[in-house]
């Protein structure tokens, strides 16, 4: 579905990126771990096309993403900031249609909203509200509704249990990995928090001084010695 060929990134005398290639298949569900710095977000920068890279291509279904595919690759994506990344003005439904109310009728727009709503476990009445009376949890919620509103192909994670107690960070966890499943959504998470990576991902890269430097199962975290330091396991 998504593949990066050679990414290189420097900004100034820094190198962020070094030569990633890294792919992701059509439903599948990829968590890239590394230590603050390493270049994760770079990286998810780079796909989406925030950042030109200095060097290499993004490919989408085996296309480089260029000027003329962009377009059709960004109406099929979906994403959850850190954060929740909620707009102040609006209400909750106007927050998760805020794609849709570009192409359909406000009316239309708040109906696929509470549906989705729904699906991340929020009541109905919850669409009237204001971000500022939403817990941390549930703006979460609302934000990985507004990611699914508009049933995308492909869904981007940027650390989703950032801020959350572990309980609420579970739930979010569980909310995500059964809509990777229901949907077929191919997925990207970044995360520091190995918890979720157990709990949402098929298959794990590590980037480490700008490249990868291991990828694999997430069944095979445990067992690889590449990441014994950042597992906090002490060598043998």
């Amino acid at each position: 579905m998504i593949e990066a060929r050679d990414l290189h990134k420097t900004f100034g005398p820094k190198t962020v990126l070094a030569g990633i290639d890294l792919s992701v298949a059509q439903g599948e569900s990829l968590c890239v771990i590394g230590q603050s710095g390493t270049g994760k977000s770079v990286l998810l920068k780079c796909i989406l096309g925030l950042v030109p890279p200095d060097r290499g291509e993004v490919l989408w279904q085996g296309r480089p993403l260029d000027r003329a595919t962009r377009p059709d690759f960004l109406r099929r994506f979906g994403m959850l900031f850190q954060g929740g990344a909620l707009f102040d003005s609006l209400t909750v439904w106007q927050n998760v249609a805020f794609r849709l109310r570009q192409r359909m009728a406000d009316a239309n727009a708040r109906a696929i909203a509470i549906d989705k709503l729904r699906r991340v476990g929020l009541a109905p009445e919850t669409a009237d509200l204001m971000p500022a009376e939403l817990s941390g949890g549930m703006a979460k919620r609302v934000g990985l509704a507004r990611a699914i509103a508009d049933d995308p192909q492909i869904i981007f994670f940027d650390e989703p249990t950032t801020g959350l107690d572990p309980i609420r960070a579970r739930r979010i966890n569980q909310l995500i990995r059964g809509i990777v499943r229901e949907t077929g959504a191919t997925a990207i998470t970044i995360t520091h928090d190995m918890a979720s990576v157990r709990a949402i991902g098929d298959r794990v890269a590590m980037l480490q001084d700008g490249r990868i430097a291991w990828q694999g199962a997430a069944s095979a975290m445990d067992a690889a010695p590449e990441l014994a330091e950042f597992l906090g396991k002490t060598p043998a």
